[in-house]
């Protein structure tokens, strides 16, 4: 191989690209005028699996579950659903699908339910919001001169009004069929390398991979001897909280088999069974990740994007 090879194809508006030279095998992915390598592999034998590993990469689903009502912030939710709440003048579900974006994944599945025709009005007007336009009202026509709109490819799914999580997961099924897939909520964002962690999930070969971070203790920490006696008063430290699931997760889709209908709830039963027989790994987070649960989360991630210096904006 001491020539070169190109072989290109077109995954909806971005080009990818592979480069082989001498035994090494380099993925390119060009969003726009960029060009971004993504994959490197050195091999000298097993060059079609290579190629054909580097597309499927690429090409690999993202399911946001964006269903829900979001009680605790009914100031907000009772006019739109909660992946839709902005920071920064965009819907946090947007922020989420720049991360993914900026890793070259750019396939999304949403799980919608509570007012999801918000999520889809606004997805199908996107184009046109982010474009240079001249309307002609006499002739009812608009013309479009550039947009600036992402290489997204977007399925929106109704997953109905009261459905549990794995209700939510088990109704796209057909969407996603025999594939790897990447699953998160539509409610926190994180400065996560989802690049080494679909990594990570490839190297143990289990069926699930779920994100995980250690949240801090909010609070100063109090010991009691049996005789209610105060041993120790001090403050708060990261190494007395327990480690929790922060979503950005990668399934294999033998994952289905464990869910069961709309009353399923994926973090209860199905990682639950999964977990008993040694199918579930955690890929530890130790960067910045925070969901928006209450209007106290929301204020502190606003803050963020105003300083602009939010950890999550890696695009």
């Amino acid at each position: 191989m001491g020539s070169e090879l190109f072989s290109e194809r077109i995954i909806g508006k971005k080009t990818s690209k592979i480069k082989i030279n001498r035994g090494k095998i380099t993925c390119y992915h060009q969003p726009g005028n960029s060009i971004k390598r993504i994959f490197e592999y050195d091999c000298k034998e097993s060059l079609h699996l290579s190629i054909e590993f580097s597309f499927k990469y690429i090409k690999m689903k993202l399911v946001i579950l964006a269903g829900g009502y979001g009680t605790r912030l009914s100031e907000e939710t009772d006019l739109k659903p909660k992946p839709m709440i902005e920071i920064g003048g965009k819907p946090i579900l947007w922020h989420i699908m720049k991360i993914y974006s900026y890793h070259g994944f750019n396939e999304f599945i949403i799980c919608c339910g509570y007012k999801g025709y918000l999520i889809k009005e606004y997805f199908a007007n996107y184009f046109l919001h982010q474009a240079d336009v001249t309307i002609d009202l006499e002739k009812n026509r608009i013309e479009i001169h550039s947009s600036h709109a992402e290489p997204w490819k977007i399925t929106l799914v109704d997953t109905g009004l009261t459905t549990m999580t794995g209700g939510r997961i088990k109704r796209i099924q057909k969407y996603i069929g025999q594939e790897t897939f990447m699953l998160t909520y539509g409610d926190g964002v994180a400065n996560i390398n989802i690049k080494e962690l679909v990594d990570f999930h490839k190297q143990h070969s289990k069926i699930a991979t779920i994100t995980t971070i250690n949240v801090g203790q909010r609070f100063g920490i109090i010991e009691i001897d049996s005789d209610n006696s105060i041993s120790s008063f001090r403050e708060k430290s990261n190494n007395d909280a327990s480690l929790i699931n922060a979503g950005f997760m990668v399934l294999e889709p033998k994952i289905f088999d464990y869910l069961d209908g709309d009353n399923t709830v994926f973090e209860k039963d199905p990682l639950e069974a999964v977990a008993k027989l040694g199918e579930l790994k955690g890929y530890r987070h130790n960067g910045f990740w925070q969901c928006m649960d209450t209007q106290r989360d929301k204020q502190q991630l606003e803050k963020y994007w105003e300083s602009d210096k939010a950890p999550w904006k890696i695009w």
